[in-house]
């Protein structure tokens, strides 16, 4: 069982946290929380924008399709191959995820990555 801390409204700062030292220890200069973005990372010319969602129990569904929507507002207007859109749930989200098909993840280039309750990131 989840601890209070690790659930409802303070767990996503928690796994972005968690995304955001994944990412620095790979050598992204990561900035959270920028241009309405939760987090925005730079590195070799490439810009990573990443929503994040937390553990929100019985709404994850809707939170999952949430995020999307705010992943799909931050494309550039003009096709930017330098703009990595990337997605970050709770490990336990991911069956969420999958009801999108795989063939629009891979033609929108939009990474997927989890967070385990002890902060582990994984790449799907």
């Amino acid at each position: 069982m989840t601890s209070p801390a690790t659930t409802g409204a303070g767990s996503e700062n928690i796994i972005e946290a968690a995304f955001a030292a994944y990412l620095a220890g790979r050598g992204w200069d990561v900035q959270r929380q920028m241009d309405y973005c939760d987090v925005v990372a730079t590195k070799d010319g490439d810009t990573l924008k990443a929503e994040v969602k937390g553990r929100t129990g019985t709404s994850m569904g809707l939170d999952v399709d949430t995020l999307f929507g705010q992943l799909l507002r931050r494309f550039p207007a003009d096709e930017d191959v330098s703009f990595i859109p990337a997605i970050v749930v709770p490990a336990e989200a991911l069956a969420k995820i999958h009801r999108i098909p795989a063939w629009v993840l891979q033609k929108l280039r939009i990474k997927v990555f989890t967070v385990t309750e002890d902060g582990t990131v994984e790449q799907m």
